[in-house]
């Protein structure tokens, strides 16, 4: 396996160019980091649509829960994959099926191949990051615990723009 680089022009594009995303795994537990990062990413402008089979039906922070991608009504622009890496391959079919224009595969979550076939299929896939994470970092939020973003800006942290 190579390590994995994205340069931070690629993660600003892909948070600026995001409305909708798409959660695979996202959980209703409170304490679990699918909440977490769903609950921060609404409140930073985007609109988070939570799949969980297990879950279907139900609401969550205010959004329907769907069992697939394929159910979901509205076009979705990002995929953001909380299972483990070895239940990425379908995902990813499907993302691909639905016409996504980004994958992201949660901290420690990575599939080569399915990152390949994502990619060869024209989407932009990033693993290994946690959007919510990223967004922090790049607004300078995380900063402001004194964590060193290696990023210098007076910008609020609102949605990420060009």
């Amino acid at each position: 396996m190579s390590k994995l680089y994205y340069p931070d022009w690629q993660i600003r594009r892909v948070l600026r160019d995001t409305d909708v995303i798409a959660m695979v795994g996202a959980s209703s537990n409170w304490n679990r980091p699918s909440y977490f990062a769903m609950k921060y990413l609404q409140e930073k402008g985007y609109r988070v649509i939570p799949v969980n089979p297990r879950a279907a039906g139900d609401t969550l922070l205010g959004e329907e829960v769907y069992t697939n991608l394929k159910d979901i009504p509205v076009h979705i622009d990002m995929v953001d994959i909380f299972q483990r890496s070895d239940r990425v391959p379908p995902v990813v079919d499907e993302a691909i099926e639905v016409g996504v224009k980004v994958i992201w595969m949660q901290l420690t979550v990575r599939h080569d191949e399915a990152a390949k076939k994502a990619a060869d299929a024209g989407i932009t896939v990033i693993m290994d990051r946690c959007p919510k994470i990223e967004f922090g970092r790049l607004t300078g939020e995380l900063g402001w615990s004194g964590i060193n973003t290696r990023v210098i800006t007076s910008r609020r942290s609102r949605r990420i723009r060009a």
